[in-house]
């Protein structure tokens, strides 16, 4: 039951949809410019620095805010399974943002949602996770690509950490269960991603920059 729960809070949160809302501000449906996908990237192409900032903090902070309600729910009370509601509130809030049913479950990709809930994770994660993104990126400027080693790099970061017991005192059942969540919610980033791949192998995938303008196709 506390899974359904996690799940079902992550989701509902998820659903906050905050380029589609950011965009109806100022004029702009996200969902029909650019790559036409709700999300950090594209605003910033399509909109400017600021307006993907906003879209960034908007979707980490909806991730954390849904682990925080959890946490007060159940993992205050049962400390060493902290990090096992974690992982299926996070898991909901990405299913919300990517599947949202009231935008005929066409959302975004995940990726700055994700980006909160390795933020709940601790500063272990954080710094892996910055550098697994913005190593990448720094050298390719592909944001896609970035996003897919920083959620391949989480998966064997959550596996090493789990099995060295810093994810707390679980059953290796539960353990498992969590790495297989992960690893679900890193093969959806993939498929979620599945254009930009093929783009990046074709050589035609647009570069990203945060300090210049960005052409918009």
């Amino acid at each position: 039951m506390e899974r359904v729960v996690c799940l079902i809070v992550g989701y509902v949160f998820g659903l906050f949809q905050t380029a589609v809302l950011y965009g109806k501000m100022k004029g702009v449906d996200i969902r029909n410019v650019g790559s036409k996908n709700a999300g950090t990237t594209n605003t910033l192409r399509v909109m400017g620095a600021k307006a993907g900032l906003v879209v960034l903090l908007g979707d980490m902070f909806k991730c954390i805010f849904a682990i925080i309600l959890t946490y007060f729910l159940f993992g205050r009370s049962n400390p060493d399974r902290r990090y096992f509601y974690m992982i299926y509130t996070a898991a909901g809030a990405v299913l919300g943002h990517d599947f949202p049913f009231f935008l005929k479950f066409k959302g975004g990709k995940g990726i700055a949602c994700t980006a909160g809930y390795i933020i709940s994770m601790g500063w272990k994660f954080v710094l892996v996770g910055l550098i697994a993104f913005f190593g990448p990126f720094n050298v390719t400027h592909f944001v896609s690509l970035s996003s897919l080693c920083l959620y391949t790099c989480f998966l064997i970061q959550y596996v090493i950490f789990g099995q060295l017991g810093f994810l707390g005192n679980l059953p290796q059942s539960e353990l498992n269960e969590m790495y297989v969540i992960v690893a679900l919610l890193t093969a959806l980033a993939f498929y979620q991603h599945r254009g930009n791949i093929k783009k990046l192998i074709s050589g035609t995938e647009r570069k990203t920059y945060i300090s210049k303008k960005n052409k918009v196709d």
